[in-house]
């Protein structure tokens, strides 16, 4: 089946470039960007990576032959054209540049401020860098005026590695670098007509190897997460993996099925085994949800429900991998392009367009669209939301083989999307077993699955809703 692929220009013809500018300068501004065209594209160019990692069913001349081809890290099976290879180069001489910046001497508290030196030396070397490494196509696409392509993409590399100001880091600042792998995308400079080789090359050569560098930046320069939602936060810095990643054990697909929205690829590991040591130990090396996992165990102490509440909730999903993958899907859209602490430092220009999308219907009143904050209240007074018992009425099987603290000495947190009261919502991530028995009833994302916010019109009131939260130490403004 023929699954939407994010567009490229023309290269027979100049294209006018602009100089990306800030647009999303209050609440009220994210529903005019759920319609915009960057908005479009980024959704097309996600679940076009996304499916590119899915298992393959293998067709052979006889039954013996056939089977299941899977896209590990660092697999031998995933080719990487010149394209990525030169892109991998970036990423290694921009890892080479923490050896040049110790972090400063001495405990912080917050960010160690020998990261600003460390932007300072990749924002004079980034000229360099880009005539370096960007593929040609990209470097020569002939321009219309004065403002180079280089001039439109640097916005959204160096927007990629955090706040040099804040001294912070967060998704907005992984879905920058996603624009600048867009950006080359629509520009021709990667091979645009393979059928998911291109794709996996993106997703497992160069954005794994950006969110090891990333990974490296925190624990070297202590960032800070960027507009946390503290325990009702999916990751405190990435989000990207954890969708790749539960795609990579999905169920096997051809290239005429569609987008599974549940099972797993045989002997793909429980989801519970996320609370395990040795089971992420060992996934980590050939998995991206599980490599950050292992990256959590690494800067993290104490019992993983405790620190990891969200986590820990999905790790009870019983309909399989994809559907952890659908749910991801829809908290990407709900979390992270729809909440403006995220997305409002967001740069638009003639690549990721401003401009509204004629086919885009108008976004549904929502929790996520309507209530947005205003430029001056980004934190609220409101009380926490209620805490309860995370194995108390468990009816999703998996309480078992997820080890957790006893009954009587816990009071947990439950994902507020995942109460098992609430009726299967579209934007329910992961509902309880009762709600998965609805399964087949939900719709399929691509290939028709329209990138728009969806209604809300079957889930509760506004009033029902836990309240947003931020961590105390969260600063206004994160990415």
């Amino acid at each position: 089946m023929e699954v939407p692929k994010l567009s490229t220009l023309d290269t027979r013809r100049p294209h006018t470039f602009v100089l990306p500018v800030k647009r999303i300068n209050e609440g009220h501004d994210v529903p005019r960007f759920l319609v915009s065209k960057a908005y479009r594209d980024m959704m097309v160019f996600i679940l076009q990576l996304n499916r590119a990692v899915f298992p393959r069913q293998v067709d052979g001349s006889d039954e013996s032959r056939k089977g299941i081809q899977t896209w590990e890290l660092n697999s031998p099976t995933v080719p990487f054209s010149d394209a990525v290879c030169r892109l991998q180069g970036l990423l290694e001489r921009l890892n080479s540049m923490v050896d040049e910046v110790p972090p400063d001497p001495g405990p912080r508290r917050f960010g160690n401020v020998a990261f600003r030196r460390w932007y300072d030396v990749l924002e004079a070397r980034l000229p360099d860098l880009l005539a370096d490494h960007l593929p040609e196509k990209v470097s020569s696409f002939e321009q219309a005026s004065d403002i180079s392509v280089q001039d439109e993409i640097r916005s959204y590399l160096l927007g990629a590695f955090g706040s040099a100001q804040r001294l912070d880091y967060g998704t907005g600042h992984e879905l920058s670098f996603l624009a600048f792998l867009g950006c080359i995308w629509k520009l021709g400079g990667f091979n645009t007509l393979s059928t998911g080789s291109e794709e996996r090359g993106i997703v497992l050569g160069l954005i794994e190897p950006y969110l090891r560098l990333i990974r490296r930046l925190i624990k070297t320069y202590t960032l800070e997460p960027a507009g946390s939602h503290g325990v009702w936060g999916l990751d405190d810095h990435s989000f990207l993996p954890y969708l790749f990643g539960s795609a990579q054990y999905g169920p096997a697909i051809s290239e005429d099925n569609e987008t599974p929205i549940e099972g797993s690829l045989p002997n793909a590991p429980d989801p519970a085994d996320v609370t395990k040591a040795a089971a992420v130990e060992r996934e980590r090396r050939t998995n991206m949800y599980f490599s950050a996992i292992g990256f959590i165990y690494d800067v993290k102490r104490g019992p993983f429900w405790e620190h990891s509440p969200m986590l820990y909730d999905i790790s009870g999903v019983r309909a399989g991998w994809a559907k952890i993958n659908k749910g991801m899907i829809k908290m990407y859209m709900a979390e992270v392009l729809s909440k403006f602490p995220v997305v409002q430092h967001f740069y638009f220009g003639s690549l990721f367009s401003w401009d509204e999308d004629p086919n885009a219907m108008p976004p549904p009143s929502s929790v996520h669209t309507s209530n947005q904050p205003a430029k001056s209240q980004l934190t609220t007074n409101a009380p926490p939301p209620p805490l309860r018992d995370p194995h108390a009425e468990d009816t999703r099987g998996a309480q078992a083989s997820r080890p957790g603290p006893p009954s009587n000495s816990f009071v947990g947190t439950a994902a507020p999307w995942a109460q098992q009261s609430r009726v299967m919502s579209p934007t329910t991530a992961f509902p309880s077993q009762t709600d998965q028995r609805n399964i087949s009833q939900t719709p399929r994302l691509p290939p028709n699955f329209n990138p728009r916010p969806v209604s809300q019109t079957s889930a509760p009131a506004e009033t029902d809703m836990p309240p947003p939260t931020k961590a105390p130490w969260a600063k206004d403004g994160g990415g």
